[in-house]
């Protein structure tokens, strides 16, 4: 399908002179099909430790005045700041930092005023692996005892936690076994999903320091649209204390458990610390201030599933702070995803946070983890079966020729089911790409991998007229591969990838029907150092529940000192620390240790 430009300068040059002659043609692009024309691409994709990201302010710290309260102190600042044009974003009176907005020039006179310390970038932060809350009470003691041992995940296991307290394996949390009761976890992340039912029965509380208010839903709202994140925070918090039982209710994929999963420490309660807003990225300030927030509400663990590239000093002097030289908060932090030496911060504030490194379901090292030696433990982070908000994950089925095809969605991808002629549509690298067989009556468009992302490829075809976009791989070995549209979209169209062997089949049913559907479910498997972190705080919650008088600093030893080591590197190493967490060897320990604990290091 052709359109036609005249060039009007060339046109009216052309009758001035008097010549007869039709100028040439030439070939321009198809016009996109009604509604699709504001397809956008969204935002690049962003490596997990990114620094291209520019930070969002400052933040300022100030000199306490013996003279004055600490709200005082802090008033007095804002005050500073505002006269020098800027805008306060956050206050944290007993750390001293306000948090702002300010231009160069301002920042460069607020260095000089005689109470200011230091002003530091606001830096971002990213995830490490993407209604109405229920009534604010606590449910101690209301959890469940009873359920499935087809909850027990292949992480569970590898960590020793089922033989912890279910030591014949029936199903039923064994009497007197710990379970993490008593024990407060603050997951500090994207927010959750307040209707899972996995977990609508241990939430206490919650706070959102991204839209500042006491929701802490995995959403956001703009001009009345609701944008819902990638379910981060759901499936990390699920990993530490998905309930226990039958009758969850939520959807799962063919030949899982139909009850879902168990979590490491289903007895344990849940605060939820929303930092990461619903691209998976957040703010220094609003870390700083989730983690003196955990702290005040009594929490034993706070578990950080994210992080930074380079440090902050006044973040590190709040988790120093909750540390209590030992004595306080438990903080648990991922590595990081870049596979490479150095661990992303505040997982390498030594000692007051925990390094998380991940292995796969084998135990072996898992490439994407990064190293150093402020790594504490490492804990099962590959293909992590979890909750997610609901429906946010997908189930493909490719139907053509009356059978069906083996394929994997796109993350990100629409819902629904949509039969029509499947058309071939190359790379998928403009709106004519389809072809003049393409209309906007819609079509199912074959899409070769290569040269352009995704979203830029689905993009092209739906403006083209495309209700379906079926990507065909092209490495042999890598199957129907694990892809993704970049970001949400609310013009997306159901998108499935299939391997090179079935691309190549398909396209010998070019002009017939094939069948796209993606259906919601609401559990997924994910990858990441934020996997694994979540399974060691839901340790940490076990032991703390066997041991309630143990600190900070004992359970952190126990935790490293029975750890599996790995036969590669014996001791303590760069890529497994202490090694993997054993659930079952750590309360055994603890339960050894005198009143309090006894002396450090343990013997």
């Amino acid at each position: 399908m052709k359109r036609w430009l005249w060039l009007g300068l060339g046109l009216s040059g052309l009758v001035a002179s008097g010549c007869g002659s039709d100028p040439e043609p030439i070939d321009v692009l198809p016009q996109a099909c009604p509604g699709t024309a504001e397809v956008s691409l969204p935002k690049p994709g962003v490596s997990p430790l990114s620094t291209d990201t520019a930070p969002d302010g400052v933040i300022i710290t100030y000199k306490s005045k013996v003279s004055a309260s600490a709200l005082a102190a802090s008033a007095d600042i804002a005050a500073a700041v505002e006269r020098e044009g800027g805008t306060v974003k956050r206050r944290i009176p007993n750390m001293n930092v306000v948090s702002a907005r300010l231009s160069p020039e301002a920042i460069s006179a607020l260095k000089l005023h005689p109470d200011v310390l230091s002003v530091t970038p606001n830096r971002r932060v990213r995830a490490l692996g993407l209604p109405t809350p229920p009534p604010l009470a606590s449910w101690q003691g209301a959890y469940s005892t009873q359920g499935s041992v087809g909850e027990y995940t292949e992480g569970l296991k590898l960590i020793q936690v089922p033989q912890l307290w279910d030591a014949n394996n029936d199903g039923v949390i064994d009497p007197g076994a710990p379970t993490g009761e008593g024990v407060k976890v603050c997951v500090i992340d994207s927010g959750w999903d307040s209707k899972h039912p996995e977990l609508k029965a241990a939430f206490v509380m919650g706070k959102d320091f991204v839209d500042d208010d006491d929701d802490p839903s995995d959403q956001s709202v703009s001009q009345g649209v609701v944008k819902v994140g990638g379910g981060h925070g759901t499936h990390v918090s699920a990993t530490i204390l998905a309930q226990f039982g039958a009758g969850s209710g939520a959807r799962v994929a063919p030949g899982e458990e139909p009850n879902g999963v168990v979590g490491v420490a289903p007895g344990a309660s849940l605060l939820v610390a929303r930092v990461l807003d619903t691209d998976g990225g957040g703010r220094t300030d609003d870390v700083i201030a989730a983690v003196d927030w955990c702290h005040s509400q009594g929490a034993r663990i706070a578990s950080l599933s994210l992080g930074a590239p380079d440090p902050s000093e006044t973040e590190q002097l709040m988790f120093e702070k909750v540390w209590e030289n030992g004595n306080g908060m438990l903080s648990v932090a991922a590595s990081g995803n870049d596979g490479k030496r150095g661990i992303a911060y505040p997982a390498a504030y030594l000692p007051s946070v925990m390094a998380v490194g991940a292995v796969d379901l084998q135990g072996e090292y898992a490439p994407f983890s990064q190293f150093g030696q402020e790594l504490s433990v490492v804990g099962p982070g590959v293909n992590v079966l979890s909750a997610t908000v609901l429906g946010a994950a997908s189930l493909s089925s490719v139907t053509a020729a009356s059978a069906p095809v083996t394929s994997s969605p796109l993350t990100y991808t629409a819902q629904g089911t949509y039969t029509g002629r499947l058309v071939n549509c190359g790379l998928g690298a403009d709106r004519a790409a389809c072809g003049e067989t393409a209309t906007c009556d819609g079509f199912v468009a074959y899409v070769d991998r290569g040269d352009l992302f995704f979203e830029e490829k689905a993009r092209n075809v739906i403006q083209a007229g495309a209700r379906a976009v079926i990507i065909g791989n092209n490495v042999a070995d890598d199957a129907e591969g694990t892809f993704t549209l970049g970001s949400s979209n609310s013009h997306w169209v159901p998108t499935v990838s299939v391997s090179m062997a079935a691309g190549a089949s398909l396209k010998k049913l070019l002009g017939q029907d094939v069948t796209v559907s993606i259906t919601g479910l609401d559990y997924q498997r994910e990858s990441g150092t934020s996997m694994a972190t979540p399974h060691v705080s839901g340790v940490a919650a076990l032991v703390f529940s066997a041991r309630p008088d143990l600190s900070a600093a004992h359970v952190r030893a126990v935790l490293e000192k029975t750890a599996k080591d790995d036969k590669t590197t014996p001791g303590k190493d760069e890529k497994y620390g202490y090694g993997l967490v054993q659930a079952a060897k750590a309360v055994e320990l603890a339960r050894t240790l005198p009143q309090g604990g006894g002396p450090l290091p343990l013997p």
